[in-house]
């Protein structure tokens, strides 16, 4: 993927449609919709059983019924818990999103996805090489493809193993030593950062190198004017309300 190619749109809905409706289900981004968005962020893991599907945290105590380690169960389990009522009664009985059904919403739309891969401690290469056979398998003969991106570099260097053809991008919430090399080394095309990171030299160093320049989690006028004007290729935001893609 060369910049000129670069398909997605500058606006991206953050987990569906950020804090209005409960982050990662078919709810949030049915709402995200409803707002204009045309692209959407989204994370995702594996159950015990290796499905693919959304969740943000390690365990499943903030966004559904259940607790615990949320990579011990079957989907067969995690499929029937009620991810929907820890937001408010509206969403109440919504269940957890499998990226197989996130796929079938977004490509009937013909909207974009940014899959973040969130692995399981310990299933890092796992989780990356997993998730990116299946996007390959569920994207395949589309021309725009999901963008892979995580801030475990070894889930980019299994998602690499897993469909290389799929673009990659690196999260970064500091710029660690070595970054760079990193995203050269696991073939990215775009860098997905802190907006508290960008610089008019930072953004000006990635499109230099043939790279696109995200940043996450954009909720004010006033920062995305900023951004803006530095000539960021995309903003995550929470904000589906307010600002208007």
């Amino acid at each position: 993927m060369t910049p000129a190619e670069w398909p997605y749109p500058r606006w991206i809905a953050h987990r569906g449609a950020g804090k209005l409706a409960p982050e990662n289900t078919l709810a949030a981004f049915r709402l995200g919709a409803q707002c204009g968005y045309r692209a959407f962020e989204c994370d995702v893991k594996l159950s015990r059983d290796n499905q693919v599907f959304l969740l943000h945290d390690d365990t499943l105590d903030r966004t559904t019924h259940a607790s615990g380690d949320a990579a011990v169960r079957a989907w067969s389990e995690l499929s029937q818990l009620d991810a929907g009522g820890w937001h408010s009664r509206a969403f109440a009985g919504e269940p957890l999103a499998s990226l197989a059904a996130i796929a079938a919403f977004c490509l009937r739309n013909r909207f974009a996805l940014n899959i973040e891969i969130k692995p399981s401690p310990g299933r890092e290469r796992e989780t990356g090489e997993r998730v990116a056979r299946e996007a390959a398998k569920l994207w395949a003969g589309q021309t725009v493809a999901p963008l892979l991106s995580s801030f475990a570099p070894e889930s980019l260097a299994g998602a690499m193993s897993g469909a290389a053809a799929l673009p990659r991008a690196l999260l970064l919430d500091t710029l660690w030593a070595g970054w760079f090399e990193r995203v050269q080394a696991l073939e990215c095309v775009a860098v997905v950062a802190n907006h508290k990171l960008f610089d008019r030299a930072l953004v000006e160093r990635l499109h230099a190198s043939g790279l696109r320049a995200l940043a996450y989690t954009v909720n004010d006028e006033k920062t995305a004017q900023s951004l803006l004007g530095l000539g960021l290729d995309g903003l995550i935001t929470d904000a589906v309300d307010r600002f208007s893609p």
